[in-house]
């Protein structure tokens, strides 16, 4: 094996990158409990930066971004990964410092990364696929000194212990090798190109809980765009890398070697040590020839032996990646503040819609149309005939009428009133629903989120809408009533009469209700009532006063308005549940800034006291 680009301290020196701010000595304290926010003792960086990282996991944690906008999905991988290097890598790295360096050998299918691993620790420990694409348990190989660290399950918490291969992604297979020095552990990643999407998940997420990586590709496969764009992500982190090319025909050694070179230069990495394996043929337990290998053995030996490099190279890596953070949080904050406006917007869009079947039934209210047809034929014959003044007489016009319809078997003209102005106004609350459902989802429907919410029950009114407006009129009928009978007070007209007076004087208020004015009849009212109208708004007059009968007439609009109100509200929390299911809440992008400005404070101060 040769070497190429040498680190800037030299090959025996490990890679060490900037002076790093994360401070402390992590000697084995245990994070804080996911969640908790109860701020640690000042005066300890790390426990400090700990505390700080696990609330902005907590603030990532509950942020969701269930909405279908654009970036709504790259919002969701983005906080998948940031949740899982802060669980995997971060939290366990910073309560542990002084633990053995993880090394995560990574890189394209067919680089020889298990053959690369087996030679370094002498050892057949992962196995080497021949059929592509390879499913198989992540393989990590440390130190027989080392193995309870990695047991315990601090760093990569999610994947379990197990000590016999396998082929499920979710179980790490742990493997001790003697020839390996305490301080130092291997982990073979799947291929970060693989065509198992399983795979290059897994491989992401084990290079993100790296504390170096190693990146392994060949001289076939070394500009091939997808190494580079994890290569560029590192770079970004702060991780700390080192390359091998492998399998170089010697013929061409020098040629691609010098292009890799110019291609790490051009994208920042000319720092990173680049080590070149040149083709040849393994021994027969599969691993490549001692003298190949052996410079690179040595260059981990050293990192290995060395407390201060180990530890060096684990503060570059970890105070890279807690510096990322920042960016990546702010992207995170930006997606929830978009969500939580697409969810305010679609609930103003049923707001409006609603709003809007409310203002129809005032108007409908306003403009007489209520006192066309079957109301005002009804009216016309309860007024035109006597009916109202005689009803407003003493009991026996009760005790007439009630002869006269068990007689003529017809139902009297004050309960057929009752009955058309019930139809009336249930047809004008269902079509006013019906409309607001309808241009409700297709409000919904020109929005990328509201069309993704959208049901098709959602356009038209509730199933039972019908029942409820039936119910909500009759109700407003009987406290209209009641209104009557209640405020009549002192009145002699109420001293004297009986409940079906009260209920005759009842339909005369409901009709004034209709009015625009208050039962001041007035253009197509008094044309369409022939003058009966006007006839049996001076009868009430006469016994309740002027300004009673607008008050009655007001107090009675307004209580139907209001139950209209709460109908509608129904109507309109079919959908409001929908974006509220959803679980967008406003104060997530907040929260999640907040929590970015209190690591970035916990890592400058880190750095403070590391520089004093």
């Amino acid at each position: 094996m040769t070497t190429h680009g040498e680190p800037a301290t030299g090959l025996d020196t490990p890679p060490v990158g900037p002076v790093s701010r994360i401070g402390g000595t992590g000697t084995g304290t245990t994070p804080p409990p996911h969640g908790d926010t109860t701020p640690p003792p000042t005066g300890d960086a790390a426990a400090e930066l700990r505390w700080a990282l696990t609330r902005l996991r907590a603030a990532i944690d509950v942020t969701a971004y269930p909405l279908t906008l654009p970036g709504a999905d790259e919002a969701r991988q983005l906080a998948s990964a940031l949740r899982a290097q802060l669980a995997d890598y971060l939290l366990p790295r910073l309560a542990r410092l002084d633990a053995p360096l993880l090394v995560v050998v990574g890189g394209s299918t067919g680089a020889g990364k298990s053959t690369l691993v087996n030679s370094l620790v002498q050892a057949r420990v992962s196995s080497v696929g021949v059929l592509r694409p390879t499913t198989r348990s992540p393989v990590l190989v440390c130190s027989p000194l080392d193995a309870a660290w990695f047991r315990q399950g601090e760093l990569l918490p999610n994947l379990t212990r197990t000590t016999t291969p396998g082929d499920r992604p979710d179980t790490l297979h742990l493997v001790t090798a003697p020839a390996l020095p305490a301080g130092l552990a291997f982990l073979d990643a799947p291929d970060i190109d693989s065509v198992v999407e399983a795979n290059r998940t897994l491989a992401a997420q084990l290079l993100a809980a790296a504390d170096l990586w190693l990146f392994v590709t060949t001289a076939a496969r070394y500009a091939d765009a997808v190494p580079w764009e994890l290569l560029h992500t590192a770079r970004l982190r702060g991780t700390a890398i080192a390359l091998v090319l492998d399998r170089v025909p010697p013929a061409a050694a020098e040629e691609v070697t010098a292009h890799l070179t110019e291609m790490l230069a051009a994208h920042h990495l000319d720092a990173a040590p680049l080590f070149v394996l040149p083709e040849t043929v393994v021994d027969g337990q599969g691993l490549l020839p001692g003298r190949l290998t052996e410079p690179l053995r040595a260059w981990f030996g050293r990192l290995a032996a060395d407390s201060e490099a180990r530890a060096a190279v684990i503060r570059q890596t970890l105070d890279g990646a807690v510096g990322a953070l920042g960016p990546a949080v702010d992207t995170l904050a930006t997606a929830a503040d978009q969500q939580a406006t697409a969810a305010q917007a679609l609930d103003e869009r049923v707001r409006g819609g609603y709003r809007g079947a409310r203002r129809s039934v005032e108007e409908a209210l306003r403009d007489g149309r209520l006192l066309r047809g079957e109301v005002l034929a009804r009216w016309q014959e309860f007024v035109g005939t006597g009916e109202l003044f005689r009803t407003l007489e003493a009991r026996v016009g009760q005790l007439r009428d009630r002869i006269v319809a068990a007689v003529t078997g017809r139902p009297a003209p004050n309960a057929q009133l009752r009955t058309a102005i019930e139809s009336q106004l249930v047809t004008l609350l269902r079509e006013a629903a019906a409309t607001a459902a309808e241009q409700t989802a297709a409000a919904w429907q020109t929005h990328p989120a509201g069309a993704a919410l959208l049901t098709p029950e959602l356009s038209r009114p509730g199933d039972d809408l019908t029942e409820r407006a039936e119910r909500l009129v009759r109700d407003w009928q009987r406290s209209v009533l009641e209104l009557v009978r209640s405020s009549g007070g002192d009145k002699r007209f109420v001293a004297r009469s009986a409940a079906y007076a009260v209920n005759a004087t009842g339909l005369a208020v409901m009709i004034a209700v209709f009015a625009s004015t208050a039962f001041i009849p007035t253009g197509l009212e008094v044309a369409a009532a022939g003058g009966t109208t006007v006839a049996a708004q001076k009868v009430l007059e006469a016994v309740f006063g002027d300004q009673a009968i607008r008050s009655l007439a007001n107090r009675a609009r307004s209580e139907l308005l209001g139950m209209v109100d709460h109908l509608f509200g129904e109507e309109a929390a079919r959908y409001l549940a929908r974006t509220a299911a959803a679980g967008v809440d406003a104060n997530h992008g907040d929260e999640l800034r907040t929590a970015a400005r209190l690591v970035g404070e916990a890592r400058s101060a880190g750095g403070e006291a590391a520089a004093r």
